[in-house]
């Protein structure tokens, strides 16, 4: 974080990780999807595909109320999060609730980032005076927040039960 000196130098830092990480988030849920054996938690991912995108476009939005060029910096953590996602198909090659137990708990760990990472950018925002920008990045906080809930939901309710019979 060389050259970070000021609130606003680590909003926009931080802002060009989450752009990042939802641009490659938008990659890895078609593929999380398609491993998913049950059919509620592929209509999930996909519904949250098209949030993301809708997430990215205010993510332009703030960069623009910034005066700010839209541009991502490799966000490590993300891409290791989406590896581990990516190594729980590698070694659970079939569909099955145990997989998509498996699903669940990667998608919700990227959640738990983007919730993080959101509700810094809010609070940073709100301090700095950026109000224009609030608003959009808590619209897409709650959209992280109602994910991780229904992830958590569905998994409670329906995958861990089945998950825990198939062992």
């Amino acid at each position: 974080m060389a050259g970070i000196k000021s609130i606003d130098d680590l909003f926009l830092h931080t802002l060009k990780d989450v752009y990042y990480a939802e641009r490659q988030i938008l990659k890895a849920l078609p593929k999380m999807a398609k491993a998913a054996q049950n059919e509620q938690l592929r209509d999930a991912f996909m519904h949250h595909r098209e949030q993301t995108q809708t997430q990215i476009e205010r993510l332009q939005q703030v960069f623009e109320a910034l005066g700010k060029r839209a541009q991502g910096i490799t966000c490590e953590a993300l891409n290791g999060l989406v590896e581990e996602c990516e190594e729980l198909l590698d070694e659970a090659k079939e569909p099955s609730p145990v997989r998509d137990a498996g699903l669940i708990a990667g998608a919700q760990a990227i959640e738990h980032y983007e919730m993080a990472r959101y509700g810094a950018l809010v609070a940073w925002a709100k301090a700095s005076g950026h109000k224009e920008v609030v608003q959009l990045l808590e619209e897409t906080l709650n959209e992280e927040k109602q994910t991780d809930t229904l992830l958590n939901d569905m998994a409670n309710k329906q995958i861990n039960p089945a998950a825990a019979k198939a062992a």
